[in-house]
Protein backbone atom coordinates (compact mmCIF):
# COMPACT_ATOMS: atom_id res chain seq x y z
CA UNK A 1 0.00 0.00 0.00
CA UNK A 2 1.30 3.27 -1.10
CA UNK A 3 1.05 6.79 1.25
CA UNK A 4 1.11 10.21 -0.29
CA UNK A 5 2.65 13.12 2.96
CA UNK A 6 1.20 16.57 2.19
CA UNK A 7 3.20 19.17 3.66
CA UNK A 8 0.61 21.79 4.55
CA UNK A 9 1.88 25.55 4.67
CA UNK A 10 -0.32 28.81 6.11
CA UNK A 11 0.32 31.50 4.41
CA UNK A 12 1.23 34.30 7.46
CA UNK A 13 0.81 37.37 5.05
CA UNK A 14 -1.98 36.41 2.51
CA UNK A 15 -4.00 33.82 4.42
CA UNK A 16 -4.97 30.45 3.15
CA UNK A 17 -2.97 27.35 3.16
CA UNK A 18 -1.19 25.58 0.33
CA UNK A 19 -0.07 21.71 0.42
CA UNK A 20 2.45 19.89 -1.20
CA UNK A 21 2.97 16.00 -1.84
CA UNK A 22 6.66 14.82 -0.88
CA UNK A 23 7.78 13.06 -3.93
CA UNK A 24 5.06 13.69 -5.92
CA UNK A 25 4.00 16.71 -8.49
CA UNK A 26 1.04 17.35 -6.27
CA UNK A 27 0.74 21.12 -5.39
CA UNK A 28 -2.83 22.81 -4.26
CA UNK A 29 -4.41 25.45 -2.41
CA UNK A 30 -7.26 26.51 -0.27
CA UNK A 31 -8.60 29.56 1.71
CA UNK A 32 -9.41 27.34 5.05
CA UNK A 33 -8.08 24.09 5.89
CA UNK A 34 -11.55 22.28 5.37
CA UNK A 35 -11.05 24.05 1.81
CA UNK A 36 -7.68 22.47 1.40
CA UNK A 37 -8.71 18.62 2.65
CA UNK A 38 -11.22 18.94 -0.52
CA UNK A 39 -8.53 20.57 -2.72
CA UNK A 40 -5.50 17.49 -1.61
CA UNK A 41 -8.43 14.89 -2.74
CA UNK A 42 -9.25 16.53 -5.92
CA UNK A 43 -5.73 17.12 -6.84
CA UNK A 44 -4.72 13.34 -6.01
CA UNK A 45 -7.88 12.31 -7.87
CA UNK A 46 -6.30 13.95 -10.89
CA UNK A 47 -2.44 12.98 -10.75
CA UNK A 48 -3.36 9.46 -10.95
CA UNK A 49 -4.93 7.78 -13.74
CA UNK A 50 -6.66 4.62 -14.71
CA UNK A 51 -2.48 3.21 -15.17
CA UNK A 52 -1.25 4.19 -11.88
CA UNK A 53 -1.25 2.49 -8.58
CA UNK A 54 -3.47 4.97 -6.51
CA UNK A 55 -2.50 5.78 -3.09
CA UNK A 56 -4.02 3.48 0.36
CA UNK A 57 -3.09 6.19 2.66
CA UNK A 58 -2.99 10.47 2.06
CA UNK A 59 -1.98 12.19 4.97
CA UNK A 60 -1.65 15.72 5.31
CA UNK A 61 0.99 17.52 7.95
CA UNK A 62 0.84 20.94 9.03
CA UNK A 63 4.47 22.90 9.51
CA UNK A 64 4.44 25.95 11.19
CA UNK A 65 7.10 28.05 10.90
CA UNK A 66 9.13 29.84 13.76
CA UNK A 67 10.76 32.71 14.06
CA UNK A 68 14.30 32.32 15.86
CA UNK A 69 15.06 34.27 18.61
CA UNK A 70 18.78 33.37 19.27
CA UNK A 71 22.06 33.69 17.14
CA UNK A 72 22.71 30.20 15.99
Amino acid sequence: MTEIIFEVTEDEVDGGYSASAIGYGIHTQGDSMEEIRRNVREAVDCYFDEGMTWPGITRMVQLKSESATTGW
